[in-house]
């Protein structure tokens, strides 16, 4: 196989892996346990958090928990993502990957 040919199967695989990952980034999963649902997108962040109100608390007070636990969760979540950067990122960047 020739230099060019390889080239170009390194370029399709690439593209290849970019809309697959736009095609995650895209998505949407939830999941519930008990009285607590969180629904994040293919990109780890929280979209929504919903607490089933077993009516100790206000609609309003609640509304607020739920987007606090989001808030923080996606705070989280970028920590992690920091540390894999600072950590894996000598090692090259190979999108998708981390």
């Amino acid at each position: 196989m020739n230099i060019q040919a390889m080239m170009k199967q390194a370029q399709k695989l690439q593209s290849d892996m970019l809309k697959a990952k736009e095609e995650i980034d895209k998505m949407e999963f939830s999941s519930t346990n008990g009285l607590v649902t969180v629904k994040i997108n293919g990109k780890k962040e929280v979209v929504s958090v919903k607490i089933e109100n077993d009516s100790s608390f206000s609609s309003d007070d609640l509304e607020m928990l739920q987007d606090m636990f989001m808030i923080a969760i996606n705070e989280a979540m970028k920590q992690v993502d920091k540390i894999v950067e600072e950590k894996m990122g000598r090692f090259g960047s190979v999108p998708g990957l981390f």
